[in-house]
């Protein structure tokens, strides 16, 4: 899907804040499969729970994210922002499992947009709160599990600037047109 662009990057990097940026300015978003496995699990018996079991976690995630996909193929838009995408939820699959055989498949389908933009560590607006129970740290390392696992998919990564929301919308969408 070229017109699935993928928002990834550190967790509390402000991505879910540029998504809902984006869909007020009208676009088709998908918002972060992991936040809402976390609050059914919480409303649930909780055994997803990524603090609880990671790897539970990470194939709800996997199973999400291509609900996800398929549900986006029906939508008229331009670009389709994704908050996170099946490369995040395989990469937890692989740090949970030590398996990194996982992310082969991703090579040849479930592709995006060849550009991920990615939201860097930002101590600054970084919170932990009752769905994000890990700490900076933990985000940091997750940031750069994943800035290495999408070049190696053949995916270009562009670090979004620590600006305000709206600024970062703009940076990102003037990227995709080529300017």
């Amino acid at each position: 899907m070229e017109n699935a662009v993928v928002i990834s990057g550190c967790s509390g990097g402000g991505k879910s804040t540029l998504i809902a940026e984006l869909s007020r300015r009208g676009f088709a978003v998908v918002s972060e499969p992991g936040r809402r496995i976390v609050a059914e699990e919480l409303a649930g018996d909780g055994k997803s729970l990524p603090w609880v079991s990671l790897e539970n976690f990470a194939r709800r995630a996997i199973d999400l994210g291509r609900r996800d996909r398929e549900e986006a193929h029906t939508l008229k838009s331009r670009w389709i922002f994704f908050d996170r995408s099946l490369v995040d939820a395989y990469a937890a699959l692989a740090d949970a499992t030590g398996d990194i055989s996982v992310t082969d498949s991703l090579l040849r389908r479930d592709r995006y947009h060849p550009t991920v933009f990615l939201t860097p560590p930002w101590p600054e607006i970084y919170r932990e709160d009752a769905e994000r129970r890990h700490d900076f740290e933990a985000a940091v390392t997750e940031f750069e599990r994943l800035a290495t696992i999408y070049p190696a998919l053949g995916y270009s990564l562009v670090l979004l600037p620590k600006a305000p929301v709206e600024d970062r919308a703009d940076f990102l969408l003037a990227k995709l047109s080529g300017n």
